[in-house]
């Protein structure tokens, strides 16, 4: 039987929502006839472009190269900063790449890290910056083709990024391509949960309804492999990347720095000896190359704030910590947030301050793995799934081999293996 394999990614899927998706359609289903966790463990940091570039390497972001969702940019505001949006970012073979090394069709839509990536069918998840054009830099970095047709026929479901009309359009796009491509290897990113638990908090319901309209747009994928003819050689694979935690208090560290003159600002230009790269539960340290001083005064500054308790900061990891945690070289140290505690790269006074609710809680993620209620659902269904059971504890690293058993192509030697009961 020939194997095809449909991956859909929920951002911010995770074991706070089981109550409610076990009693969903389309959810349900996927649970009576498959194999299923509430102990998916992400990595560190738990950041939406690193966790992606994990399930499709199987490797930690110490050997994919992707540690954050944008690379490090000093001083740079949020919203002008550049991301890991290129497949040439990615220092390790995804499987989109051995499924089209062995002949098999690709297609990716919304899908972290894909510009420019040799995926037969590919929308990208890319945006346009100051004085660039959206539908520009989509077609220059996707499947020029392909992603101008969706374009055409879809273009009227989407409202900008605003959600749920974002994920209707990516849902759309996915259910045309499994009709009308018939890919072996299908991967989909959607975001409405990520957006919703952003802005008004995990347990609102705002984000309840978003999973209620996950539940439609699964129903909505699956069909259209039935539609196929390919359903009964399809296996569905369906995980969250990340969970997500309410937060009342976001603190601006790389204020602690300017206050330790590790950093300046003169005459509208600034240096810097140690700056941190903040993950929103986390943050990177990274001092000049060759500076221990540096080093060693931001990690002493650092520690004497978590010894406070004033900055919301829960602890700083160095030395067999930090390594454990697997973030790669050019990191000197990170500190983990408090529960209840965002850290942002902004510069502005005050350093700390009590986040007002957009309709509800704020929540965020990118905090260590150790967190309570902070691992992801996972689901499996379909050809390739061998036993139906709750797995267990199982590890993002894999996800990538599990793909690759699925469609019985070899792949390279990575942190994780294949999962049991899944082939």
């Amino acid at each position: 039987m020939t194997r095809r394999l449909v991956v859909v990614s929920v951002d911010a899927l995770s074991v706070d929502n089981w109550t409610q998706v076990e009693s969903l359609p389309t959810f349900r289903r996927l649970l009576d006839s498959g194999a299923h966790s509430r102990q998916l463990k992400s990595v560190f940091p738990t950041l939406t472009y690193a966790v992606h570039a994990t399930m499709v390497t199987g490797m930690y972001p110490a050997k994919h190269g992707i540690l954050h969702n944008h690379p490090l940019q000093p001083f740079v505001p949020e919203k002008e900063k550049q991301w890991y949006w290129y497949r040439e970012s990615l220092r390790a073979q995804p499987i989109y790449d051995v499924a089209r090394i062995h002949g098999l069709t690709t297609a990716a839509l919304l899908w972290p890290t894909t510009g420019q990536a040799k995926i037969h069918y590919n929308l990208p998840e890319i945006v346009a910056l100051k004085g660039e054009n959206q539908a520009l830099k989509i077609l220059r970095n996707g499947s020029l083709l392909y992603c101008l047709e969706l374009e055409l026929r879809f273009r009227h479901v989407r409202k900008g990024f605003g959600q749920p009309y974002l994920d209707d359009f990516t849902t759309a796009c996915a259910v045309h391509t499994l009709k009308t491509r018939r890919p072996h290897l299908t991967l989909i990113h959607l975001i409405d949960l990520d957006s919703m638990k952003h802005y008004h908090g995990t347990d609102s319901p705002e984000a309840q309804a978003a999973i209620e309209r996950m539940d439609r747009r699964l129903a909505e994928i699956v069909a259209a492999t039935q539609a196929a003819g390919t359903y009964e050689e399809t296996t569905f694979l369906v995980l969250g990347d990340h969970g997500q935690l309410n937060v009342n208090t976001r603190v601006r560290p790389n204020i602690l720095l300017q206050e330790a003159k590790l950093q300046s600002a003169v005459g509208g230009a600034h240096e810097w000896r140690a700056y941190l790269q903040c993950n929103g539960g986390s943050a990177y340290l990274y001092v000049r190359q060759g500076d221990d001083a540096a080093r060693e005064q931001a990690i002493a500054v650092l520690a004497t704030a978590a010894a406070a308790g004033t900055w919301g900061i829960e602890r700083v990891i160095t030395g067999d910590d930090l390594a454990a945690l697997r973030v790669g070289s050019g990191i000197a140290a990170a500190i983990e947030a408090k529960t209840g505690v965002t850290l942002e790269e902004a510069f502005d006074e005050p350093a700390m301050a009590e986040i007002a609710p957009a309709g509800g809680k704020y929540a965020n993620h990118g905090y260590s793995l150790d967190k309570p209620n902070y691992t992801c659902l996972f689901f499996a269904a379909g050809p390739g799934v061998t036993e139906r059971r709750d797995l267990g504890s199982l590890q993002m690293v894999d996800i990538a081999p599990t793909m690759a058993k699925i469609l019985r192509i070899p792949f390279p030697s990575c942190d994780g293996t294949a999962i049991a009961g899944i082939s």
